[in-house]
């Protein structure tokens, strides 16, 4: 596809550690004209949204992302301004890749759905979603909405690693893939199966690994964007077409980002206004959070290379905001109240694991019915999650537990591979507010720790509010509290503050998650009536 019009592509994966520096660059103007513009600041969303590969089409940008072993996966994000975003849907509606991302005879965490990538066809106007899945096969979805129905079009037994997939002028697809090893993949005109592929470069050894493909046509020129995990991009281009060769250039290496603690922007897109003017979107390492997309202006040399504007030799906090057009509406925030109304999930929503959708269902509220009897949260089904806000928000949950039943644990968590959790377990008869620490996973997601309890209070009735503070800012552990109430308005403080890392190696962030799961036998519900993410 040709990106002096309508459509792009972009990001990828890492390895993490925070870095800062000074990046090669142009310098933006400082002076007051520059202050007084309207301006937007970093990270343009401050959720977990990594490996962003980002297009437009007419006047709306789209945007996915990873979501590894969380489903539906590869939520699909739209902003009018690239400022403002939305999540509109997901490409992959489930994770059928086998028995593990089930949760059933083994786990998923951290495989999944990795850097992918996010194209548009315009002669049959459809989306296409691309990615591999455990370095076996790749598999190629559409739509012709984002919002969906997407379908399963291909399954390609070459597994196309940090893949970005390219429509061309002449509407033949392409694929570029690989790690340190770049390769081009030309697809068959209906897209089902692989026509040709062909190494087109090998990363000098001075540099190091290159992955996190995006594949653009520019001006007649091929570009191959690449990533340096963590704290480096790259940009391969030929003149001579898809399969080469390629030349290489750095666009920045350790430059400091506009996230305080956070690491170095890199595996991210381009994308082109409709105005001519040039972005990239990419993410900042900025753990115990995740992955957050931040986006800078692009400029281009004379001989068709492009450079990001810097402010004070680093990423800008705050850019002018980009030309657009009024948009047709207002785009639905990522945070808010939620009653679960209506027949489906919202789009912010994500299970851990597939789900075991018969145990499970909204209107009138958000029914868990328990879908597993494990002692180990790591392993129970249907435990749903959301996306915290940064630098720092609170979750908080109405829940009526009336129909738990004996051995039921339910509520609310900070879930990573070390995590913590409020809610209620139900024994004897009795039922009984809790928070438990000490959820832990190894470096391969064994369950290490099941969880003890640190605090507990009695509860009556059939109603509780459970409440769950999350500070993400990156460059420490930070603290993740709890509370509970029983009319609402007044709550109570419950256990220590629980301490969230921030290491890196389980690429995805903290998430709030609801859960109910059985320790003695199936059964029992619990109904969430509403859940809320606020900010300070």
């Amino acid at each position: 596809m040709d990106l002096s019009w309508s459509h792009q592509a972009l990001s990828r994966r890492r390895t993490l550690a925070a870095a800062t520096g000074l990046a090669a660059g142009a310098l933006l103007p400082t002076g007051p004209a520059f202050a007084a513009a309207a301006q937007y600041t970093n990270p343009v969303i401050w959720q977990d949204f990594a490996d962003i590969d980002v297009m437009r089409v007419g006047d709306t940008y789209y945007a996915s992302a990873s979501t590894m072993h969380y489903s539906p996966g590869a939520p699909v994000l739209r902003s009018y301004d690239l400022v403002n975003w939305e999540i509109a849907g997901h490409a992959v509606p489930a994770l059928d890749f086998g028995a593990k991302y089930d949760l059933n005879g083994a786990r998923g965490y951290v495989r999944g759905i990795w850097a992918s990538s996010l194209a548009y066809r315009p002669s049959n106007r459809t989306f296409y979603w691309l990615g591999q899945i455990d370095f076996a096969r790749t598999y190629l979805y559409t739509a012709t909405a984002v919002e969906g129905p997407w379908s399963r079009l291909t399954t390609i037994s070459t597994p196309y690693y940090d893949a970005g997939l390219l429509v061309d002028t002449d509407d033949t697809l392409y694929v570029a893939y690989g790690n340190t090893t770049i390769s081009v993949a030309q697809l068959s005109r209906d897209g089902r199966t692989q026509v040709r592929t062909q190494e087109v470069f090998r990363t000098p050894s001075s540099v190091g690994t290159l992955e996190g493909a995006r594949f653009y046509k520019i001006n007649g020129q091929y570009y191959i964007f690449l990533t340096r995990p963590a704290n480096g991009q790259y940009i391969l281009k030929s003149s001579n077409g898809p399969f080469g060769p390629y030349t290489m250039r750095q666009v920045l290496l350790d430059l400091r980002g506009p996230i305080p603690g956070g690491g170095v922007p890199h595996q991210g897109g381009l994308v082109r206004t409709q105005s001519g003017a040039w972005y990239y979107m990419a993410f900042v390492d900025a753990y115990p959070g995740g992955r957050m997309p931040a986006l800078a202006p692009v400029t281009w040399t004379a001989d068709g290379w492009p450079v990001v504007q810097l402010v004070d030799g680093a990423w800008g906090t705050t850019y002018p905001l980009p030309a657009a057009p009024t948009p047709p509406r207002q785009v639905t925030p990522m945070t808010g109240v939620d009653t679960f109304d209506g027949t489906s999930l919202k789009p912010r929503w994500e299970w851990n694991h597939n789900p075991d959708n018969t145990r499970w269902s909204v209107g009138n509220g958000l029914t868990l019915r328990t879908a597993t009897v494990t002692h180990d949260l790591y392993w129970a089904r249907n435990t749903l999650t959301h996306r915290i806000q940064g630098p720092t928000s609170t979750a908080t949950v109405q829940l009526d537990h009336s129909a738990m039943r004996d051995g039921d644990r339910a509520g609310l968590a900070l879930l990573r591979d070390s995590s913590a959790w409020i809610g209620l377990k139900r024994d004897g008869g009795a039922t009984r507010v809790v928070t438990v620490t000490g959820l832990t996973m190894d470096g391969n997601w064994n369950t290490t720790g099941t969880g003890t309890e640190v605090a507990s209070a009695p509860v009556s009735g059939g109603r509780v509010w459970l409440r769950a503070n999350a500070d993400i800012r990156p460059g420490a552990p930070r603290p993740g509290t709890f509370s509970y109430s029983t009319d609402g308005i007044t709550f109570t403080r419950l256990g220590p503050a629980f301490s969230m890392g921030n290491d890196w190696r389980f690429f995805m962030g903290y998430r709030f998650a609801l859960f109910n799961h059985a320790t003695q036998a199936l059964g029992g519900a619990v109904r969430v009536t509403r859940f809320e993410v606020s900010t300070p």
